[in-house]
């Protein structure tokens, strides 16, 4: 039985049709110089005719494949889709394309996903993988520029993006305080730990601190969930049946937050409660959830951008933070 697969049009076959030599048309490829607007609209409009799209093999030995890698812990959050949007808007004008891959769970969560993304010979990464170790991270930057996003350390080997997560997590604290409560509780990942660089880790650090500080050391509880608004519902329902004396949650982010909520509403309960991102959702008149933002989109851009700065030849590590800012809105009330 033979193939009846179509054959894929070859770069000779685009020279042929544009009547040029496959040099030119290799040249048109790479945007060499020196190539008339001619030359490159016959080219360009015989790839179009025969469907000619040049194979990533080929465009790797020449030293480039334009594309540019994103891992994501996953695709529900709204926040890694507003850094889908800033790193997609930077690339407009380039000739760069954007490649996402999603990480399967697991202990080694994300680390297949950056290994498939070199695997396929991207120019670039952008990581926003918390829980793939520094060690890792600087192996894979030893052959492709990586930019780390969220994670707090200082590396020389990769580029960092982040917000002020400390900052953001005291404006949090210091407003349910200053409303009144006191007996706060923290929703978080059952990953999180205080001594992580990653953002849960410094929010949740900051969380114990700020209950210190307040003299209310004891009452201080962490409330732990897998990710996904579905499983801090089913936690924060739990407590609330027990009768818990908490009357704030500060969650860890605003999908945990969302959850929150939702039992909260469905218990009639007077839980306080204030996330973290100011996804799009937070503002909506049936959530009016009182958050932190990040902004989202520029951040993205950002870690585009530091890349771009690595193709032209940028050696030294840079690190940004960005500012975060508490939004108020409903969902935070003094305690009854």
């Amino acid at each position: 039985m033979t193939d009846q697969r179509p054959r894929a049009a070859t770069i000779e076959d685009v020279a042929q049709a544009a009547g040029v030599s496959r040099a030119a048309v290799s040249k048109v490829l790479r945007n060499a110089y020196g190539v008339s607007d001619a030359m490159r609209e016959r080219v360009t409009a015989a790839m179009t005719e025969l469907n000619y799209r040049p194979r990533i093999a080929a465009r790797a030995m020449r030293g480039r494949t334009y594309t540019i890698g994103i891992e994501l812990p996953g695709l529900s959050n709204q926040f890694f889709t507003r850094i889908v949007q800033g790193a997609s808007a930077a690339l407009e004008g380039t000739p760069y394309q954007l490649i996402i891959a999603p990480a399967e769970a697991g202990s080694r969560r994300g680390y297949r996903a950056l290994e498939a993304l070199v695997d396929r010979q991207v120019d670039g990464v952008i990581a926003v993988s918390p829980r793939v170790d520094e060690t890792a991270l600087e192996r894979i930057a030893a052959s492709v520029p990586v930019v780390m996003f969220g994670r707090h350390d200082t590396s020389d080997r990769y580029d960092v993006v982040a917000g002020d997560d400390a900052a953001g997590a005291r404006a949090a604290m210091r407003h349910l305080l200053e409303l009144g409560h006191t007996r706060i509780a923290h929703l978080t990942l059952g990953e999180s730990r205080e001594d992580d660089p990653f953002p849960h880790g410094v929010r949740l650090r900051e969380y114990s601190r700020a209950m210190a500080a307040a003299g209310r050391a004891e009452a201080a509880e962490v409330w732990r969930t897998d990710e996904g608004d579905a499983h801090a519902y089913d936690v924060v329902r739990r407590r609330l049946a027990e009768g818990t004396d908490v009357t704030a949650v500060f969650a860890a982010h605003d999908e945990l937050a969302f959850g929150a909520l939702r039992a909260v509403l469905e218990a009639g309960g007077p839980l306080a409660v204030v996330g973290y991102d100011d996804v799009p959702l937070a503002s909506h008149p049936a959530f009016g959830l009182t958050t932190v933002h990040q902004p989202g989109e520029a951040m993205g851009a950002r870690a585009v951008e530091m890349l771009l700065e690595r193709f032209a030849g940028r050696a030294e590590a840079a690190h940004q933070i960005f500012d975060a800012e508490l939004i108020v809105r409903a969902s935070a009330r003094p305690p009854a």
